[in-house]
């Protein structure tokens, strides 16, 4: 069964949900059977020039108040799942670079060590604090997850995935996709966020996967552009 995920590194929300995913196909049994293809969505799909502190970028687009508390909820509900934010030391980046790497890993390596790396770069940005439109950090990354970190880096310098990128995330918001996580099934069924890990359960025929992790503080949840 073959799932695709529209998510955007620098969402928050994408990082947690695909865990919870993965978490949901492992616990009903279904590895091996499920195979995630993460597409390419950006947020801000005209950059940001020049990493600054996301808790900069956030507290100017809602509030040092409103931003503190974001982060806090998104903190507090990582935890409960195992997931580490560190929005103290995260960037705020042009992802396009990332998602390049993304399409360039799903053609040369097929979708198991593609998500590999979008856990890596998850992991990346949101804990660890790298820059991820840096293309030396992103080939160190593809080499950590067993990818040809040479290659990566050659992949980066050049051209190549821009054109069919850019087509990619053009094509989503042309078909509607207006906030991320949004996972696409088989049968073209479209489910955010919580939903598609009760979804998988019943596509995967077993009850029950993995209960409601709760809701922002906020209110929202997924990224709108």
């Amino acid at each position: 069964m073959k799932v695709e995920v529209y998510a955007d590194v620098a969402c928050a929300w994408c990082r947690l949900r695909t865990h919870q995913f993965h978490r949901a196909v492992a616990a009903a049994g279904g590895e091996g059977e499920v195979e995630l293809v993460h597409l390419p969505y950006q947020l801000d799909s005209g950059g940001t020039g020049e990493p600054r502190p996301l808790m900069e970028v956030m507290a100017e687009m809602f509030g040092r108040d409103r931003a503190d508390m974001m982060a806090a909820g998104m903190t507090r509900l990582g935890a409960d799942e195992g997931v580490e934010y560190r929005f103290d030391r995260a960037l705020a980046v042009d992802t396009f670079a990332a998602h390049r790497l993304l399409w360039f890993a799903l053609r040369e390596h097929g979708a198991g060590p593609q998500a590999a790396l979008a856990r890596a770069l998850y992991e990346a940005h949101f804990r660890d604090g790298a820059n991820v439109a840096d293309h030396a950090e992103l080939a160190a990354l593809a080499g950590r997850v067993g990818l040809n970190g040479e290659r990566a880096r050659g992949f980066l310098a050049s051209d190549g995935g821009v054109a069919e990128v850019r087509e990619r995330v053009a094509a989503a918001r042309r078909d509607g996709i207006s906030s991320v996580p949004t996972f696409v099934f088989e049968d073209g069924e479209r489910h955010r966020g919580e939903d598609a890990v009760e979804a998988i359960a019943d596509a995967l025929g077993r009850p029950g996967v993995a209960g409601s992790p709760g809701r922002f503080p906020t209110g929202g949840e997924g990224g709108r552009s």
